[in-house]
């Protein structure tokens, strides 16, 4: 589609072919971009699971019909918007469990029960916050719909969210917002979802929690907040089956993983946040969207030595087709990310290891045969093409030498491409020796870290000039 876009961007009329039951998410897609209504040609059925001649016979009687039409300004043009409700419009009155059955029968919960959102309610949530409830943080770009202050606690309100998150879930929102993150790429085949990684001095005065099953439900702000996140992407950026969302299988929704910052500043290593260029005076909080996660359990040893080839081995066996995300699909754009517990954390740190050293040893360590990995990216997928080889992409300058030193096609290479590429967290039970792998889905929902302001906004107030005093001007509410 990208091509399709270059081409109409140079007055040059087009058409995107995509397969059968994509038409959502190419919309989706086309929209994020900034071309709504780029014309589209399905195939049928889904091209890598047919036979040449089969997919050769189904473009000749379906796709190239729809091609000539797209040219020719003849196709029925882009799904028709369906009339939604205004912000402040009464959409259903009834008990709690009529609320319920309604807001599920039109797709705008998560399957669970959800608290009405009733004016007073989301009025309230946004009572001492200062902020404008229609202000606009930008738009989604799946959907086009506006990301306003409102919709934000409407969402929050259905998720269960306290007025003293409205804080963390601006910052989500603004990084949904940014190009960077990529959220129109949501609803991608393979199902990657959004984790949430929260680190900063308030974050325990918030109510997360770091300890005991830290990416588990149970506590409230972590639980309620991550509910928030899936609420919104459905509600506010079209995230489900009917609109863009093509997950084969996805991931159920995962909790915030708060960051143990205690044992972050006894072992002097830095947080995710800081790891992304943020300060640790700060709270910040980071999202990704992940793939797989693997749990590396009863880790054994009480030496660097001892574990790193364990937890090597776990990011490299959550980490497969992934590695089109280096090369292929992506360009170096593969970073996956361990967390550590607590004990594993103090294991390295009592061995004089900062996390440089860490990562340096988990990148000599994690690494597969080379033959695999063009496996991956050339014989398994097709997003790469002609079946690249490793030493001729080195030679081509496009990756690193390290993943051409030898022409042995069973020499061991790395799964990313340079050791700052691996992000390590520090959270969980304490007294465990744990760790937890999970691999990344690249430039579809890119690592972004927003900082978040707890600073009451002044939207409301009108600052009114005149002999108010000796200094200061007066305020208005």
């Amino acid at each position: 589609m990208r091509a399709s876009i270059a081409a109409e961007s140079a007055g040059i009329p087009s058409v995107s072919v995509i397969c059968d039951g994509f038409a959502g998410q190419a919309r989706a897609t086309a929209r994020g971009l900034g071309y709504d209504s780029l014309p589209l040609a399905a195939t049928i059925g889904h091209v890598d699971a047919q036979s040449y001649d089969v997919m050769r016979q189904n473009f000749i009687d379906s796709t190239i019909d729809q091609i000539v039409a797209g040219l020719t300004g003849d196709e029925e043009g882009a799904q028709s918007d369906n009339a939604e409700p205004a912000a402040l419009d009464l959409v259903f009155t009834g008990s709690v469990d009529e609320v319920n059955d309604y807001f599920i029968l039109r797709g705008w919960t998560d399957g669970n029960p959800v608290i009405p959102p009733t004016i007073d309610r989301v009025e309230r949530l946004l009572a001492d916050s200062g902020h404008d409830p229609w202000k606009t943080l930008g738009a989604a770009a799946s959907s086009g719909r506006d990301l306003t202050i409102w919709s934000i606690a409407v969402n929050a309100v259905m998720a269960g969210c306290r007025p003293e998150h409205l804080p963390v879930l601006i910052a989500l929102t603004e990084i949904l917002a940014d190009p960077a993150y990529g959220a129109e790429h949501s609803g991608n085949t393979t199902g990657a979802d959004a984790v949430i990684v929260l680190d900063g001095p308030n974050s325990s005065g918030l109510g997360f929690v770091s300890g005991p099953g830290a990416m588990r439900e149970g506590a409230h702000a972590n639980t309620a907040v991550a509910r928030w996140l899936r609420l919104y992407l459905r509600n506010a950026f079209g995230f489900t089956a009917d609109e863009h969302d093509k997950a084969t299988f996805g991931n159920p929704t995962r909790p915030v993983l708060c960051e143990d910052r205690g044992c972050l500043a006894e072992v002097g290593w830095p947080s995710i946040a800081e790891q992304l260029g943020h300060s640790s005076d700060v709270d910040v909080v980071t999202l990704a969207r992940t793939n797989s996660g693997v749990i590396i359990g009863s880790v054994f040893g009480a030496t660097p030595a001892d574990i790193v080839p364990y937890l090597a081995d776990g990011i490299v066996r959550v980490t497969s087709w992934e590695l089109i995300h280096l090369h292929g699909l992506g360009h170096d754009q593969y970073r996956p990310m361990l967390v550590l517990s607590p004990l594993l954390a103090r294991v390295f740190a009592s061995a004089g290891w900062d996390l440089p050293r860490v990562r340096q040893a988990l990148f000599e360590h994690a690494r597969i045969e080379a033959v695999a990995f063009e496996q991956f990216i050339g014989l398994w997928s097709n997003l790469a093409a002609g079946r690249p080889q490793l030493r001729s992409l080195v030679e081509q300058g496009v990756l690193p030498r390290v993943f051409g030193e030898s022409p042995d096609p069973h020499r061991l290479v790395p799964v990313v491409t340079h050791p700052d590429r691996l992000l390590v967290a520090v959270a969980g039970d304490p007294t465990r020796a744990n760790a937890y792998a999970l691999s990344n889905d690249g430039a579809h929902g890119w690592w972004t870290a927003k900082e978040i302001d707890h600073t009451p906004a002044s939207d409301l107030v009108c600052i009114v000039d005149g002999p108010r005093g000796a200094d200061a001007p007066g305020l208005l509410g």
